[in-house]
């Protein structure tokens, strides 16, 4: 049994349970620890001899909390010497527990860079709902999103990330990564595909489908003549918003159908409002897609566990 301190004891007996320890709370009863452990686990290092590593369940509750707070490796370390609540969360006591340091935290991190473990996390979290018939497959909805890289050339390759490219969304020009993403109805990530910023939306469309669908909804930039008409013969309907042609203007008929479809389409949007709103990546922190894609992986999946949370908890 750990010692508890007094500062432990104290923290026990406040009055007030702070949104932050609310959030962790929620999300804790939500994740399914138990199966991400065993996607880990074959490749984590095992204990011998020598230097014996940190709990695993530790090492993934901190890199959750890396993803909810927006923290770098550095800034997670300082994050558990400093709140007791994410100190509860990752299960560590100060009087018995060493706190992983950030390199410790790195390594962890590059592990599951290495072997696409957040995609399978991803997957799990996707089953899972599935399971409970909280994803629904009757349609799609197709949405992206830029994730801003920094343009700046002072670095040590005195020169940006070649990986990332400049795309121009309305006046603004705007440099860095796209994360596509096809979704359920109710605005539930099902698939995510990721390119650079200047990649053409409407290319990356098959990549988004699970081919059940029976509608299909999207913005202008997926509009395709030849799109609708197939998928009027393949028995989808499709609801994606007319784009007006220079020559041809829209009618008021497709103007209106076009808001009609957004306030179904705007559910797309739901998961980028929590992973770039609430949890703060509106800015690639690594240079490279791999390290981005890896990261986006897992903040879908919570933002999926975060949306449907409530009827998740246990009653």
């Amino acid at each position: 049994m750990k010692q508890t301190t007094f500062a432990s004891a104290a923290w026990d007996k406040k009055g007030k349970v702070t949104r932050r320890e609310r959030f962790l709370a929620e999300m804790d009863a939500v994740i399914p620890w138990a199966s991400m452990l065993v996607l880990i686990e074959p490749h984590y290092p095992k204990a011998g001899n020598g230097t014996q590593p940190m709990p695993m369940e530790r090492m993934l509750r901190i890199y959750f909390m890396q993803q909810w707070f927006n923290l770098s490796d550095p800034a997670a370390e300082d994050a558990l010497y400093d709140s007791e609540s994410m100190r509860r969360l990752a299960g560590i006591e100060l009087v018995e527990d060493a706190i992983p340091d950030e390199s410790t935290i790195l390594r962890f991190r590059h592990l599951l860079e290495q072997h696409r473990l957040t995609e399978q996390i991803f997957g799990l979290v996707r089953g899972l709902l599935e399971q409970k018939r909280l994803l629904l497959k009757s349609g799609t909805i197709v949405d992206a999103t830029i994730i801003e890289a920094p343009p700046s050339t002072k670095n040590e390759a005195k020169a940006r990330d070649p990986e990332m490219k400049q795309a121009r969304k309305g006046p603004n020009w705007h440099f860095g990564m796209k994360a596509h993403v096809g979704t359920d109805p109710n605005g539930l990530v099902h698939t995510l595909v990721t390119t650079h910023a200047a990649a053409s939306e409407f290319n990356q469309l098959p990549k988004l489908l699970h081919g059940e669908e029976r509608e299909l909804y999207g913005d202008q930039a997926y509009w395709s003549e030849l799109h609708r008409i197939a998928a009027k013969e393949h028995g989808v309907r499709y609801r994606v918003n007319r784009r007006p042609n220079p020559t041809r203007p829209l009618t008021d008929h497709q103007r209106k159908l076009n808001r009609l479809r957004s306030a179904t389409r705007a559910r797309g949007e739901h998961a980028f409002h929590v992973v770039k709103c609430l949890w703060g990546f509106t800015k690639v922190r690594y240079r490279g897609l791999a390290k981005n894609t890896a990261r986006l992986f897992t903040m879908f999946a919570l933002a999926n566990l975060y949306l449907v949370r409530r009827r998740l908890m246990p009653a």
